[in-house]
């Protein structure tokens, strides 16, 4: 295969994410997985008055994105380098800081001086080590009475999920049905997040788009490369909060989305769709899995997914563009 073929791929990949600068903050859309390094953090919602309307803030001085390259046959390249790749926001091109394949240690890429005027290099801690070093999955695990049938089943099929990780990937198991519970934190121990994910027992009502809200607030604490993985069964009749507002915060923090439903998407046209347009517009996918087959299935695809990354970051240039800008 041409190189040019994989990076025609790659590109239209790229047209999706989108970096707004509006009075010196800005907000990231995520293709694959765009991502925002912080400074200084910043309240991560706001409240309109007079509507139930949240605005998602951040001011990003390193933007970091995730992208998987596959050839025209849906195969991952691996192996590649930083000068295959081409970063342009808004037509400009844009000078890589920062760059890992899969699960590995970020490279720095920057010679001393590099730096944008005004930017400010990353903490050793949390910009280089942190990001490079996998990535944080956060668990949510539907507990509600739509599970009481396949609950046993739903965790064995994560449980090996988890056994799957690459080892410097961290885990958090939540559970949720009318409330969050976080049976275990991010960890890099997967013996603890399995003895977390027994721990989890079948509740009453769903409220599924609270519990992503809450699980989504608690992955914008962490730097670096985050997914969320949910496996739910049956529609949301719990939540306060709208499914729209989920996925713009998850855009906002870069966090994709995988969703693993058993419901039959046929049943439920309207649920599908929305999962569908969660995914789909945070640079993860969905999936319909009503068999324990398909289930396991669907992990190894994210498994896949994830051990296939590759992280690009950049300072952003100098743009005059105080509208949304075009990666």
């Amino acid at each position: 295969m041409s190189k040019n073929s994989w990076m025609i791929g790659l590109a239209s990949t790229a047209l999706l994410a989108s970096l707004a600068i509006v009075t010196g903050e800005s907000k990231v859309l995520a293709a694959q997985n765009p991502q925002q390094t912080p400074r200084p953090p910043l309240p991560p919602a706001i409240e309109q008055p007079g509507g139930d309307d949240f605005i998602y803030k951040v001011r990003v001085d390193l933007v970091l994105l995730s992208v998987a390259v596959t050839d025209h046959s849906g195969h991952y390249i691996k192996d590649l380098k930083p000068p295959d790749f081409r970063i342009y926001e808004d037509g400009v091109p844009q000078k890589l800081a920062l760059f890992s394949e899969g699960g590995g240690q970020l490279e720095s890429l920057l010679q001393p001086g590099e730096l944008p005027a005004g930017a400010e290099a990353p903490a050793e801690s949390t910009a280089v080590t942190a990001p490079g070093a996998g990535s944080s999955v956060f668990i949510l695990m539907d507990t509600s009475n739509y599970m009481y049938k396949n609950f046993a089943l739903a965790q064995d099929s994560i449980a090996d999920f988890i056994r799957s990780l690459d080892p410097n990937d961290q885990v958090a198991i939540y559970g949720f049905s009318r409330n969050l519970m976080r049976a275990r934190t991010l960890t890099r121990d997967h013996l603890e997040a399995l003895s977390g994910l027994r721990k989890t027992v079948a509740g009453d009502d769903t409220a599924l788009y609270n519990s992503l809200l809450l699980t989504l607030q608690d992955a914008q604490q962490v730097s670096g490369r985050k997914v969320v993985v949910v496996f739910s069964n049956g529609p949301d009749n719990g939540s306060m909060v709208s499914p729209e507002t989920v996925r713009e915060m998850a855009e906002s923090a870069g966090v994709p989305i995988y969703m693993i439903s058993t419901s039959d998407a046929t049943k439920d046209e309207i649920s599908a769709t929305v999962f569908r347009r969660i995914t789909d517009r945070t640079g993860g996918k969905s999936y319909f899995a009503r068999n324990w087959r398909a289930q396991s299935d669907a992990f190894v695809s994210i498994r896949e997914d994830l051990g296939h990354l590759y992280s690009l970051s950049y300072y952003p240039s100098a743009n005059a563009n105080m509208g949304w800008r075009r990666l």
